[in-house]
């Protein structure tokens, strides 16, 4: 892991405008970064279209293109990570429904330990819909599932960036769950 020193100087030198910060910060976090959409595109099973690199890549240029980046510490930057991740994942599921003209779409739920898509595009899209519908009800319970998901931070990772304990995360985790189910599904009884 980085030395949290590293990350903290990275992150001054950005909020006061040094964008080749960026550059460093990326160097400095791009195994923790690969490894984190490694986890995603394997529970994805959607390795063979979209490698590791390409997520990667297209997060950092998600965030060397932002006009503005003001990253208070290094569980934020994962969090943006998280963000641009799962907006990469969901352009290339676009990109892909596009190229098929659509395609019969299924609701999808999150479990726990695995979320299996099928490596299919417009699950990915309904989700990503879901997940919208969640953050205008209650955007920290869109911001865990944001983490936990498309970061593939862990229990302990995803509580320290969020700054709750690991009690409160398991309980927002089943109370955005119970809400994912019953928006995807379309009834109550999560």
């Amino acid at each position: 892991m980085p030395d949290a020193h590293d990350v903290t100087t990275m992150l001054a030198s950005l909020r006061d405008g040094d964008r080749a910060a960026v550059d460093a910060l990326f160097s400095l976090l791009y195994d923790e970064l690969r490894r984190t959409a490694r986890r995603q595109l394997a529970v994805r099973g959607d390795a063979h279209t979209l490698g590791t690199t390409v997520v990667v890549h297209e997060v950092y240029l998600k965030l060397q293109g932002a006009r503005t980046l003001s990253l208070e510490d290094r569980g934020h930057f994962l969090a943006l990570a998280a963000r641009a991740m799962r907006q990469v994942l969901v352009d290339h599921a676009r990109a892909r429904l596009a190229d098929k003209r659509g395609g019969g779409a299924r609701p999808t739920l999150l479990e726990e330990s695995q979320v299996a898509l099928d490596d299919d595009p417009a699950a990915i899209l309904e989700l990503d819909s879901a997940l919208e519908r969640l953050h205008g009800a209650d955007p920290r319970l869109a911001q865990l599932v944001s983490l936990r998901f498309f970061g593939g931070l862990s229990t302990d990772e995803t509580a320290e960036v969020l700054g709750i304990t690991t009690r409160t995360l398991r309980r927002d985790w089943r109370k955005a769950r119970a809400f994912l189910y019953a928006d995807l599904y379309g009834h109550d009884d999560a």
